[in-house]
């Protein structure tokens, strides 16, 4: 069974974050996951792979991507080959405790969009050229900002990154939405059932009536509120609990598509490429060159 590296951080609980700030050819530190939110920025890093959460990606000479807590994650040398005579990959990465902003300071209504940006960070946030652009000196000099100072800047670059327009999340919003947990919402209850039975055949009626609604009503709150269909949303779910089952597991792609509640393989092959661009054998065969992860 493939796992993860759980990284202990040097931060401490006197600490704010911490700054690191290094030069490689190499990405050599495996996938892993932290308590603590982080802000990763690359530079000269064309061809490096990205992993987030059931995210696999390909990054371009640019790279800022901010990771909520408990995120699996991580930067693979993939494609990437340094040349003489040309800059390293340089990594800054800032750490921070995921109590740092407490849910009753991110209420205020001068917070509104970092809380927002907080809540999306659960997905994994990419940052576009554009905002690295305008954002990226303050990132490699925050520490030369001293002590409290030094927090206030990273409070700053937080709220700037919050009003960026060019941001994309990672992982799917339905992960999102599941994670975001807002008491007494009814989409977080059907979200909830969903994720609970995704692997049993759930029909429209069943999950309506177990929600309290009528089909009817429960088929418009659904596309408005997610702005996919019932099927979608339920397979969107499906697909991702798949695509975990396919890193995490060695059962076989026709077990884990009938553990994730697809009845017919072709379809489930069908729906996977479309989603990820690769068949699954395609996604558990990229996922896997990147070696076993241990946890500590």
């Amino acid at each position: 069974m493939a796992e993860y590296f759980k990284e202990v951080t040097p931060l401490t609980q006197y600490d704010c974050f911490i700054f690191f700030a290094r030069e490689k050819i190499e990405f050599d530190f495996p996938v892993h996951s932290h308590e603590e939110f982080e802000l990763n920025l690359i530079l000269n890093g064309s061809g490096v792979k990205r992993v987030v959460g059931d995210h696999i990606g390909e990054i371009e000479d640019m790279e800022l991507v901010l990771i909520g807590s408990n995120v699996p994650h991580g930067w693979l040398t993939h494609k990437y080959k340094h040349k003489e005579n040309t800059p390293k990959i340089f990594e800054i990465t800032i750490q921070f405790h995921k109590d740092l902003l407490d849910p009753n300071f991110l209420q205020r209504n001068q917070l509104f969009y970092v809380k927002d940006l907080i809540e999306k960070a659960a997905s994994g946030v990419l940052f576009g050229k554009e905002t690295i652009e305008k954002i990226k000196d303050r990132i490699i000099s925050i520490t030369s900002n001293k002590g409290f100072y030094s927090v206030i800047e990273l409070l700053t670059i937080l709220h700037e990154l919050s009003v960026s327009s060019d941001m994309v999340l990672l992982s799917n919003d339905v992960y999102r939405e599941s994670m975001a947990n807002q008491k007494g919402d009814r989409l977080d209850a059907i979200l909830k059932y969903l994720h609970d039975h995704y692997d049993t055949d759930i029909t429209h009626s069943q999950i309506a009536k177990a929600v309290s609604m009528t089909e009817v009503s429960f088929s418009r709150f659904i596309k408005k509120r997610t702005g996919k269909t019932f099927v979608d949303l339920l397979n969107e779910i499906r697909l991702g609990q798949a695509s975990r089952k396919l890193i995490d597991s060695y059962a076989t792609v026709s077990e884990i598509a009938f553990n994730c509640g697809f009845k017919n393989l072709s379809y489930f092959n069908r729906v996977f490429k479309v989603k990820k661009g690769k068949t699954p054998n395609e996604f558990r065969n990229d996922f896997h060159k990147f070696g076993k992860k241990t946890i500590i």
